[in-house]
């Protein structure tokens, strides 16, 4: 049996405009469903991806943001956003989007999927994947 591999999925774009946000979401569910180890960063504009209340009625686009929600079912927990991109945005915790996971070992307790972490954290993650992809 082959060892399960760490994915690192890094999303640097804004969620509209280019179809880099939607693409690499919708990479993480199918990696997600074939039992992949999937990290999910989310760094300069794209923390903007899992921003609270996105309304993008006048666009002409279509709202993908309530996917998100669908990670914790498909076992995608370990969400992290730069603290930096965060605050360089105006942004904190608070404006971004509740993604959870029931914790199996915890007696199912709803847990928050997304970690602050700094620059430094992020590399680090980085450099302790097997695969990186950026979008």
């Amino acid at each position: 049996m082959s060892e399960i591999k760490k994915f690192v999925y890094v999303n640097r774009k804004a969620p509209y405009g280019t179809v880099y946000a939607l693409e690499s979401l919708e990479v993480v569910l199918i990696g997600a469903a074939f039992d992949q180890d999937v990290r999910l960063i989310f760094m300069d504009d794209g923390v903007f991806q899992i921003k609270k209340d996105q309304n993008t009625e006048g666009s002409g686009l279509k709202n993908f943001s309530p996917t998100y929600n669908a990670l914790g079912d498909y076992d995608v927990n370990k969400i992290y956003v730069e603290k930096e991109s965060l605050e360089a945005r105006g942004l904190t915790l608070d404006d971004l989007m509740d993604l959870t996971y029931e914790d199996e070992d915890d007696d199912w307790a709803e847990k928050s999927s997304i970690s602050l972490v700094s620059a430094d954290e992020i590399r680090d993650l980085m450099e302790d994947s097997d695969v990186v992809l950026s979008f």
